[in-house]
């Protein structure tokens, strides 16, 4: 068997622009501060329960613990790894939206007025910031253009 004679795909160009890229965009003070709050929005869906006061709501309870945990991870990716995370934020988008109509379809309770309006003030605040991450990436490219 002989060796490979081209080199390796992590030192590819385009490879390495895309890094390059990644590494700049996520160094902006605004990225930095999106991602912040992204991770303030998953932090405070997962404890909302507690701090809005509907944790009798078993179902909301866990529904807004399991998502707003995932959001903050999904933040805390983007953070980490832009180049191979910013796709994600589109999943983000997702939580979002599932928690704006969450406290409608989740079945078993009727929940208070406290309740849905946190869910659906903070589920816009996770989709505006899960928009923003997307287009953390598209508004730096259309600009070297």
């Amino acid at each position: 068997m002989t060796a490979p004679t081209s080199p390796r795909i992590e030192h590819h160009p385009d490879i390495m622009a895309l890094r390059a890229h990644s590494e700049e965009t996520t160094a902006l003070p605004a990225a930095q501060a999106v991602e912040a709050l992204a991770l303030l929005c998953g932090v405070y869906l997962a404890a909302s329960a507690w701090i809005v006061g509907f944790n009798g709501a078993t179902t909301l309870t866990a529904n807004n613990l399991i998502t707003g945990i995932a959001f903050a991870l999904l933040a805390g990716g983007f953070g980490s790894a832009y180049e191979r995370t910013h796709s994600m934020s589109w999943a983000a988008l997702g939580v979002g939206v599932w928690t704006i109509v969450s406290p409608w379809v989740v079945a078993g309770h009727s929940f208070g007025t406290a309740a849905t309006v946190s869910n659906v003030i903070v589920g816009a605040v996770c989709c505006v910031t899960a928009l923003a991450l997307a287009g953390l990436g598209v508004d730096r490219a259309r600009t070297r253009r």
